[in-house]
This record gives C-alpha cells, sequence and structure tokens, in this order.
C-alpha cells in the first residue's frame, strides 16, 4: 500500500461516473452465465456502489455483496443495498483487498479499478480462485495508465526538491498493474482458463482543469491525505501539479481528449 492511505471522497469519485463504468460494463460483458442458481457475487472494492448495482441488472436473482475498506464509500453505497428488483439482494461489507476472502464459495468475483492499490495482488489470485464455485469466475479490470503523462507528471513532481521530503513513497510507480501476458500467466498457472486484453479509452471530458478533476477522485487521493494537515502545501503542489498537467491535457474544442489505458482479465475455474 502507499505511505499515505488515501481517504476516499464519494462525491469527487462520482464526478466521472459514466466514464468510470463503462470499463466495469465492458468487463462484465466477457462474463459467462454462471453456475449458481441464484448466483453468488463478490464486488471485491466496490466504491460508492453505484458499479455494483449494475450487477443485479445482468444477475437479477443475485445475491451479491459489494466489499471496500473506506467507510465513505461503503456509506454511500448503502443506498443501494436490500432486495433487488429480480428477487436477488444486495448488501455491502467492510474488507481490505490484501487479506479478504471469501468465506463461502462465489460463482463471480469481480474487481474494478481496485487491484492497482493492492501491491502483489497477483499473489491473491489462487486464494481467490480457490473459493470460485466449480465453473465460477475471477474478472477484474486495472487502470494500465501509470506511464501517462497524468501520473508520470505527479510522480515527478512529488519526487522534486521541494516536495520529497514531504511525499517520499506516497505514490505508486509504474509496476502497480502487471502486463496482460504476466496476468495470463499468473492465471492460467492458477489451472483456469482466462481472455485478458486491454484497451486504451479516449474520454472526453468537460469543463476547466478536467484531467485535474479526475485525478483528485483517484490518484492523487495519497497526495491529498499527505497534505491534509497542511492546506497551504496542499494547494500549493495542486496548483502546479495543474500548470503541467494544462500543458500535457490542453482542452480542444468539444472537451479534453484524455486516453487511458485499462488491462481487463476473465478467468474461468473448471467445472468439477
Amino acid at each position: 500500500m502507499p505511505a499515505t492511505t488515501p481517504t476516499w471522497d464519494p462525491a469527487q469519485y462520482l464526478r466521472h461516473a459514466g466514464h468510470r463504468a463503462r470499463p466495469f460494463t465492458d468487463l462484465l460483458a466477457r462474463v459467462p452465465d454462471l453456475p449458481g442458481d441464484p448466483p453468488r457475487i463478490a464486488d471485491l472494492g466496490c466504491g460508492p456502489g453505484n458499479a455494483t448495482a449494475l450487477l443485479a441488472d445482468r444477475w437479477p436473482t443475485g445475491r451479491i455483496t459489494g466489499y471496500d475498506n473506506s467507510p465513505q464509500m461503503l456509506d454511500r453505497a448503502r443506498q443501494y443495498a436490500g432486495e433487488t428488483p429480480g428477487g436477488g439482494r444486495l448488501g455491502f461489507a467492510a474488507a481490505d483487498a490484501r487479506t479478504w476472502t471469501p468465506d463461502e464459495p462465489v460463482d463471480l468475483l469481480v474487481s474494478n479499478a481496485t487491484l492497482q492499490w493492492v501491491p502483489g495482488h497477483a499473489d491473491r489470485f489462487p486464494d481467490w480462485i480457490g473459493r470460485l464455485a466449480p465453473g465460477g469466475t475471477l474478472a477484474f479490470q486495472v487502470p494500465g495508465n501509470f506511464a501517462a503523462p497524468s501520473h508520470r507528471l505527479m510522480r515527478e513532481l512529488a519526487h522534486s526538491r521541494r516536495w520529497r521530503d514531504r511525499l517520499a513513497g506516497v505514490l505508486r510507480h509504474d509496476d502497480a498493474v502487471l502486463t496482460p501476458e504476466a496476468y495470463l500467466a499468473h492465471l492460467t498457472a492458477a489451472g483456469c482458463t482466462a481472455d485478458v486484453w486491454e484497451t486504451t479509452y479516449v474520454h472526453l471530458l468537460d469543463g476547466d482543469d478536467a484531467v485535474l478533476d479526475w485525478v483528485k477522485g483517484t490518484g492523487l487521493r495519497p497526495v491529498l491525505a499527505a497534505l491534509d494537515d497542511d492546506p497551504e502545501a496542499r494547494d500549493a503542489f495542486t496548483d502546479e501539479y495543474r500548470t503541467v498537467l494544462r500543458a500535457a491535457y490542453p482542452p480542444g474544442p468539444h472537451g479534453t481528449p484524455f486516453p487511458f489505458r485499462r488491462v481487463f482479465a476473465v478467468a474461468g475455474k473448471a467445472t468439477e
């Protein structure tokens, strides 16, 4: 984990909810039929719950539980809890992806833009796959944009002379996620069939300093947490970062193009 655990702001995160939800729907489109009736589904890193609620659209009778380690996110997610229109049930619970394992077999374990926060997360695959029901699925997507200007410039600024004493070790590096080939190797070594791919979305963002507004909800959170006790320093870092982002992501006539690479994997456990 980063040296400073980020404090999440659901409202800031949801400012780009439509763009953030699209990779999740693209991931679910590749998940096959589930073996359970009703299926048991775990969403690891459910955040504010808006994407978790989409699982009930795909599996109306599902027994769905969203897990997260952020009290702020769970408080926001609980608005979706309860019986679903299709006769299923949706609930939420606290859990840490570094140590959590399902306490009963699940038909689908899905994770959306969470595992990049978990160092060594591929080492958890055997534990999670071991708790899948026969014929069950592990599906996840992670951002693959750590070498993009949005993240590279953030790291360079944090490591600059002015900030390195305050921010050393706070940010993740470009090895926070694996290559698609490495994920394929880990999943097949665990005995699964695996479908792994990558996609670069080009989001067209609205508003001034749109990329800064995006990262304030995700990648910049550790910096904001580390400087939370010093608002003047927090604002100074943000202003410096804003300046370099404006040069890296100039707005166009219809908004600011924001290329964003993501890596996806759908792994199927054999039936017994």
